[in-house]
């Protein structure tokens, strides 16, 4: 007996899809080229996240690709409706793919936030002490400058409790690697409102300077905030 053309699967079953290699998925591109990479669609199939029935998540991405007209604008101009149509795509996937493009257009509208070009000591003392000097507990944060000597990024590195902040070389480089940087300046607080650097202070900061050494990454500065008040450990010449 026959149940139907043999093109077709028996009972609904669909064929098995052959995975898409590792190099031609979305997510994997992402991590190894970066995002500039992608096609519109592979972004979209990294929203997706998911295929439907006899379709991976790059065809539902280039079904939504097609009901804008290759345009992303005109695809956040379509109904709730026409997008829940294109099989494989509900109203969560629709929601998420709705609010990425708008995350885009508030990312787009956004203006750059000042850089901060560090000249001085008292250019950090200007950035961190409004955050740090009325503080109970320690904080230690690394600052990481290109090589115009501006800060590309502020990084919390340890909380602790008063005077005992632990700094480890590896977590104090990991971030100014990551950000290229082409050197640090560290900064922490003293909760006591005095800003003499202790034998601890003194201590890590060897180390670290060691470390940049060992890295090509100069530490430019040590900075302390107190209160009111700082000192600069390379203004001291305690680098």
């Amino acid at each position: 007996m026959v149940l139907g053309p043999p093109d077709r699967p028996f009972w609904g079953v669909v064929p098995h899809l052959a995975p898409l290699p590792p190099a031609d998925r979305p997510r994997e591109r992402l991590w190894a080229h970066g995002p500039s990479a992608l096609t519109t669609t592979e972004i979209l199939a990294i929203l997706v996240g998911t295929g439907a029935r006899g379709s991976n998540a790059l065809d539902v991405a280039a079904d939504l690709l097609r009901l804008g007209e290759g345009s992303l604008r005109r695809l956040a101009g379509r109904s709730r409706a026409e997008w829940t149509r294109i099989p494989g795509v509900g109203p969560t996937k629709a929601a998420r793919v709705r609010v990425a493009l708008e995350l885009g257009l508030r990312y787009a509208r956004e203006t750059r936030p000042p850089v901060l070009r560090v000249r001085s000591p008292e250019d950090v003392v200007r950035l961190l002490a409004p955050r740090l000097r009325d503080l109970d507990v320690e904080q230690f944060h690394v600052l990481a400058l290109d090589s115009q000597n501006q800060v590309i990024r502020d990084v919390l590195v340890t909380r602790g409790l008063l005077n005992s902040s632990l700094v480890h070389p590896r977590e104090v480089f990991r971030a100014a690697i990551v950000e290229a940087a082409a050197g640090i300046i560290v900064v922490h607080n003293h909760p006591s409102g005095d800003p003499t650097p202790s034998i601890e202070d003194q201590s890590v900061t060897r180390q670290l300077v060691a470390a940049g050494r060992l890295l090509d990454l100069p530490v430019f500065d040590h900075i302390i905030i107190a209160g009111d008040r700082s000192v600069s450990l390379a203004t001291m010449g305690l680098l």
